[in-house]
């Protein structure tokens, strides 16, 4: 008995460990109020503290949408589709399984026109026959974000520690920048956007099965960042500063061993050119004893 408690505790403890390292997953359904479903609808993920936006997907033709390696906490949904009036699901919590909410049926919008003047406006999220576009100017968290911030809530992306995007759970995702590729590593590209301020974002065009015209390389999906027409020439860039030590004792005598990591990173752009590059210097200092025995 005790040994299949044992068992039985590892084994819970790793499928924990890794849920923790991957993250859940969330998903659904979209239908009208007959209970059919609704492709193309926008669904958005909310935090249920504050409402604040994690994350957007978009259905599919059977209505299904997910959301993939999600951290653990409670959240909630909002869902639209175009001629059908926004719905809000209840708030749950993901904890250490993946979760299946209940399905949301909207409702269609109904207009009153008297003494009400309609104003149009880009939807947040369009779905097109090759490619998902998100509208930023649109998003609710556009403001005070970077244009990575935007794209990791953006439909089926997601960006890992070392910077490297993936689109539905896949790798080798071809990045441009305005049609152009960048030509950057993860790490530096990933410190590009995040620079970048997302008021200077236009669209962001998602396409998860490119034409044959991307190269090879790119059968993961294309990202292409649009940036806004026009937008002023300018330069913008970070700098980080760090200083370490270490402490290293020897036969009585105690040194300290400093070590420092610095990063500057900038994008200038001059009418039609865009600049942008990374310096990395790095220094430290070590320290070895060797004795020998003759």
């Amino acid at each position: 008995m005790r040994k299949t408690s044992f068992l039985t505790a590892t084994f819970f403890l790793t499928v924990l460990a890794a849920f923790a390292q991957t993250g859940g997953k969330i998903s659904g359904a979209i239908q009208d109020e007959s209970g059919k479903a609704l492709a193309g609808a926008t669904v958005s993920l909310l935090k249920a503290k504050d409402s604040s936006l994690v994350k957007v997907a978009v259905s599919d033709k059977g209505g299904h949408f997910d959301f993939l390696q999600m951290k653990e906490g409670q959240y909630l949904f909002s869902a639209t589709s175009v001629g059908f009036a926004k719905k809000f699901g209840a708030s749950f919590e993901l904890a250490a399984s993946d979760v299946v909410v209940p399905a949301i049926n909207l409702l269609p919008a109904t207009k009153a026109m008297n003494n009400v003047v309609v104003v149009a406006q880009k939807p947040f999220i369009e779905s097109k026959i090759d490619r998902t576009i998100v509208n930023v100017e649109a998003s609710p968290s556009s403001a005070g974000s970077s244009a990575l911030e935007i794209l990791e809530k953006s439909p089926g992306i997601s960006v890992n520690t070392d910077g490297i995007i993936s689109l539905r759970g896949k790798s080798g995702v071809i990045v441009m920048l305005d049609g152009k590729l960048t030509y950057l590593s993860a790490a530096d590209l990933a410190t590009l956007l995040k620079n970048m301020p997302a008021t200077q974002l236009d669209q962001i065009e998602i396409m998860t099965n490119p034409s044959s015209k991307y190269d090879a390389s790119g059968n993961a999906g294309v990202i292409n960042i649009k940036t806004k027409k026009g937008r002023n020439d300018g330069f913008n860039g970070s700098l980080t500063l760090g200083l370490t030590s270490s402490v290293y004792r020897y036969n009585g005598t105690t040194y300290l061993l400093p070590k420092s990591q610095n990063s500057f990173n900038f994008n200038l752009k001059k009418g039609k050119v865009n600049l942008f590059g990374n310096y990395n210097p790095n220094f430290f200092q070590g320290r070895n004893t060797m004795l020998f025995d003759r």
